[in-house]
């Protein structure tokens, strides 16, 4: 199990709706996002900007987890 905190389990949810979204766009040619909110409204636009604040989240928050844990430390088996 993900060992998230509420931010992580966000970004996730928020991705996933991103990655949802992006898959339809690809597969079917049809924008999930512009069929509920309208095609860049205020609401579309918002949720663009929330798919992309996550994935920086994610980005980050990685990066600052995989820096903290002491990344390449770790030191080979013995053959």
């Amino acid at each position: 199990m993900l060992k998230l905190n509420k931010g992580g389990w966000m970004a996730l949810i928020v991705l996933m709706v991103g990655g949802l979204n992006w898959g339809l766009i690809g597969l079917f040619d049809f924008n999930l996002v512009s069929f509920i909110f309208g095609d860049m409204t205020r609401m579309s636009r918002i949720i663009y900007s929330l798919i992309g604040l996550a994935m920086l989240y994610t980005v980050f928050e990685g990066l600052l987890t995989y820096r903290i844990k002491g990344a390449g430390t770790h030191k080979p088996h013995p053959a």
